[in-house]
């Protein structure tokens, strides 16, 4: 598929986190606290599979408290495919996402790069979604990636304490 300007689109988000680095870290190779905290408000995540370690990746299905949602995969929810080729001691995560769609405005690879950088006593959480399928919209996307990091922050906050 030839890139076009809607293809090439990014979307960014970030969030102080008032957590040691180590304990964000965690949140994101823990199977039962990344279920808690990456589905945005309104989704509930189930893994089909999960192995949380660089070269791995995991599947996971969300399913969404509103039936109005349009889902992606089917009609029950949206299931992602997600390799993971850098996981860097807590530096640097990159997922590469692709959505289980037959709709071609969902088509492609998506790559996450979560960025850790220790700040104010906390630790700050940068999201860049690279090569955004057209078929997301960038106000939704962009809401979904501030409430995933609002239950990261509620998540590791309430853990550190």
């Amino acid at each position: 598929m030839k890139p076009t300007k809607k293809t090439r689109r990014t979307d960014h988000a970030e969030r102080l986190i008032a957590a040691p680095l180590v304990d964000v870290f965690a949140a994101f190779t823990s199977a039962d606290t990344l279920a808690r905290w990456l589905p945005p408000d309104g989704a509930t995540g189930t893994f089909e599979q999960v192995d949380l370690c660089a070269g791995g990746g995991f599947r996971l299905r969300l399913t969404f408290d509103d039936p109005e949602v349009e889902t992606k995969s089917d009609d029950d929810g949206d299931v992602v495919d997600v390799h993971i080729p850098v996981l860097d001691d807590g530096r640097l995560i990159v997922w590469e996402v692709a959505f289980e769609s037959d709709d071609p405005r969902f088509s492609g690879t998506m790559a996450m790069h979560w960025y850790l950088s220790r700040q104010g006593g906390g630790t700050l959480v940068t999201v860049d979604a690279h090569h955004v399928p057209p078929g997301i919209s960038a106000k939704d996307h962009v809401a979904g990636l501030n409430s995933s990091l609002a239950n990261l922050a509620r998540v590791v906050e309430g853990a550190s304490s």
